[in-house]
């Protein structure tokens, strides 16, 4: 009997043993950024002429594994990861769309992998760099774990990824703000550390055009993500308050203000709608998307339109002195990616 006993809390010990050694690992070595971490600085940047129009262009890639043919277990899919041969695929295709649209004067990208399980290891943003020779990049990093263990069995492994901004003008500085709070311990081990980057350009009329990237935080219960937009919305204030012009552009994982989709075949996606308070901001900020044209589909099943949930959750926002020329969501279908890319075209007012 004592040998039986002996066995099943060596059994009962070994987990408990592993699963307490996984968590101390990861405390450890935790990723911890601090607040505002600078990622590029110079005295040679060039200046703007602020009397032109800009061209941005928001897309989160999906780190090219959630293409069309993807469900993800986040979602309430089954799936972890792609197939490496259709990861290699959606990359390619997001490489190819992004070298036809060389107008561009900022990309602003989310899901950049640099060296992670779930996306085989493919260099993402070192090839996209390579890709865009002619831009300056610029990378902020929002999740950084060695080893994450969802779903038991199959862990999603290491991760690292985050941001990516590309821009053909060097700015004066890049730099990473990161966004207030996390998940609870332990889960927030595992997750995401949410950020925005910074890029300051500076202007003839020797104000400052601040170009951010941001990708917020999902899967909360809105918690998080409020905090985030008042840390957010306290930075626009203040550099707006300067005489400097603001544009946000990226994944909010929440709906602009107000929004009511308009969508022709596409099924809204009204679990866990969690639009941004109306008044947020003064009603001279504009909010800048296509309400005809859904930017993000749910990751439950694969891919199938008027079946999939789709919703808006990537757009602009642009500051008064910003005027919006044109703008649109370019409908790939969700070929290679959960999202779809997001065009404005603006000019800055005298």
């Amino acid at each position: 009997m004592k040998k039986i006993l002996k066995v099943l809390l060596i059994i009962i010990a070994i987990p408990v043993v592993l699963v307490g050694g996984l968590l101390a690992y990861t405390a450890i070595t935790d990723y911890k950024p601090e607040k505002v971490e600078n990622v590029f600085k110079t005295d040679k940047a060039d200046v703007l002429n602020d009397t032109l129009e800009y061209q941005l262009m928001v897309w989160n890639i999906g780190y090219c594994s959630l293409s069309a043919d993807m469900d993800f277990f986040y979602d309430g899919g089954k799936n972890v990861r792609n197939t490496e041969e259709n990861t290699k695929r959606n990359f390619e295709a997001v490489k190819n769309f992004v070298a036809k649209h060389d107008s561009i004067d900022f990309f602003l990208l989310q899901e950049v992998d640099k060296k992670s399980k779930r996306s085989y290891y493919i260099q993402q943003y070192d090839e996209l760099s390579k890709l865009l020779s002619g831009y300056q990049s610029f990378f902020g990093v929002n999740y950084d774990v060695d080893f994450v263990p969802q779903p038991l069995t199959e862990p999603m492994g290491g991760v690292l990824s985050g941001v990516a901004t590309f821009s053909k003008k060097i700015p004066s500085q890049s730099d990473r703000f990161s966004f207030p709070g996390n998940f609870d311990f332990p889960v927030g081990l595992f997750m995401l550390d949410r950020c925005f980057l910074v890029n300051r350009y500076p202007l003839e009329n020797k104000k400052e055009l601040i170009v951010i990237n941001t990708h917020n935080s999902a899967y909360d219960d809105g918690t998080l993500r409020k905090g985030q937009m008042k840390y957010l919305k306290n930075i626009l204030l203040e550099e707006y308050n300067k005489g400097n012009y603001i544009i946000v552009g990226g994944d909010w994982n929440q709906s602009p203000p107000n929004f009511k989709p308009q969508f022709n075949g596409h099924v809204f996606d009204d679990k866990d709608f969690m639009p941004i308070d109306a008044d947020y901001l003064p009603n001279d900020w504009k909010w800048v998307y296509s309400a005809q044209i859904p930017t993000n589909r749910r990751v439950m099943i694969p891919y199938k339109k008027g079946e999939t949930p789709t919703t808006v959750i990537d757009y602009f926002l642009i500051s008064p002195n910003i005027e919006s020329i044109d703008n649109k969501t370019i409908d790939l279908d969700f070929q290679n990616s959960d999202h779809q890319p997001i065009w404005i075209k603006i000019k800055l007012k005298k």
